[in-house]
């Protein structure tokens, strides 16, 4: 079965409030012509999910494309600073942090692989945190220890969008260098998206079948984005767009950031010639 969309067709199957599970982590491997693009098909509130995000967050609150945040980490770190878009939205009330930390992201990620309601947390048994949100427990231990065990809710997306080095029509997918939380992505949403840097033959695959990380069954569509994760890096591709990222942290108004996210159109949609769809 060829999965093959084009970034407006694969986008276009998400849905306003959906819950978005971002691939990548930080400025590595997000998957930003997909974030992009949403963007401009005007998407609204959206719930994402990653353990740590920053332009692929920021430029989504930037446009009020997000109601709700879950993640352990938003920032540019320390070249940066803060995503004041994700901050502003945040303080006015726009959007809603549910503040984690980047293992109980996970553990709420787990939890939906394994299709439980809840997932155990070690380590995080005081503090305000647990206070005051909703989607931690505290429970004491029901095999006699005694001891408090916190139990963070499960998180199931209603989609992970994952930027990888290669795939084939099915979707089977190789990630190179660091995989991050993605392939827990893969496992714990209803359905996965793949944007990806080439589009290889089917037999390339089955020779180095022990490489992949997605397996296609797993995938719903995919979408041929070289230089997708840009302004940032993709592991021994290309490094983080220093210059672009600047560019965009200094443009505060609505249309400047339009005009940010139209000058990347072409090279969004470059994946789209020479692609043989079905």
């Amino acid at each position: 079965m060829n999965k093959i969309l084009t970034l407006k067709e694969a986008v276009a199957t998400i849905n306003n409030g959906d819950t978005v599970a971002i691939g990548g982590n930080v400025l590595h491997r997000a998957p930003m012509a997909f974030v992009r693009e949403i963007a401009r098909q005007k998407k609204k509130k959206l719930k994402i999910v990653k353990t740590a995000g920053a332009h692929d967050i920021d430029l989504l609150c930037a446009v009020g494309a997000v109601s709700s945040v879950d993640a352990g980490f938003v920032s540019y770190e320390t070249k940066y600073g803060l995503a004041e878009h994700y901050r502003k939205a945040v303080q006015s009330g726009e959007v809603i942090a549910n503040e984690h930390a980047c293992y109980t992201v996970i553990c709420a990620l787990r939890g939906a692989s394994m299709n439980v309601p809840f997932m155990p947390v070690k380590g995080l048994n005081a503090g305000d945190l647990l206070l005051e949100n909703d989607y931690f427990v505290v429970v004491e231990d029901p095999f006699g220890s005694g001891e408090p065990v916190t139990l963070v809710k499960s998180i199931i997306p209603d989609v992970a969008v994952i930027h990888v080095h290669e795939c084939d029509k099915n979707g089977n997918s190789i990630i190179y260098g660091p995989k991050f939380e993605d392939v827990l992505l893969s496992r714990a949403a209803k359905r996965v998206i793949i944007t990806t840097e080439q589009i290889v033959p089917e037999f390339k695959l089955k020779m180095k079948s022990d490489r992949v990380d997605i397996p296609g069954f797993l995938v719903s569509a995919v979408v041929h984005a070289p230089k997708g994760a840009s302004p940032c890096s993709c592991y021994q591709k290309y490094d983080v767009d220093h210059q672009a990222l600047s560019s965009f942290i200094a443009r505060k108004e609505k249309a400047e950031i339009e005009a940010f996210i139209k000058s990347y159109e072409t090279k969004d949609y470059a994946g789209e010639r020479g692609i043989q769809k079905r």
